[in-house]
């Protein structure tokens, strides 16, 4: 599955769920991951608490929902491999991604950028795809 396509193409709502090391979980609106490639994304994150809980636990799940109406949309099974506070790494990746006024220094400052490898896609709904 070519992920990069994917999220380019489709427009829609995204969660990323986390928990911390005693299993309490959070859920918090994210926009399209940025795709390296079929099998690593990555997330620009503030210092909030899926950030804290994603140091704690390096596993996450990225639920993508296509569109208005419907069931169609796309589960990312991830595993933290990495992150960086290197503001112009950040800005590199969010411009990227997002061309526009969203990727300048003073809406990411104090952000990271957390790498996942994808461990498993599933379909939003049912578990084949």
């Amino acid at each position: 599955m070519d992920l990069k396509e994917y999220f380019k193409k489709k427009k829609g709502f995204g969660v990323l769920s986390t928990a911390d090391d005693k299993g309490v979980v959070n859920s918090a609106p994210y926009a399209s991951p940025h795709v390296i490639d079929d099998t690593h994304v990555a997330f620009i994150m503030g210092d909030r608490l899926s950030h804290a809980n994603i140091i704690k636990n390096p596993y996450a799940v990225y639920l993508f929902k296509e569109g208005l109406f419907g069931y169609s949309g796309k589960r990312l099974y991830l595993k933290k491999e990495s992150e960086s506070d290197d503001q112009g790494l950040i800005v590199n990746t969010c411009k990227a991604t997002y061309p526009g006024p969203y990727c300048i220094p003073q809406f990411i400052k104090g952000s990271f950028i957390v790498f996942f490898k994808v461990e498993s896609v599933l379909p939003l709904v049912g578990d084949n795809a």
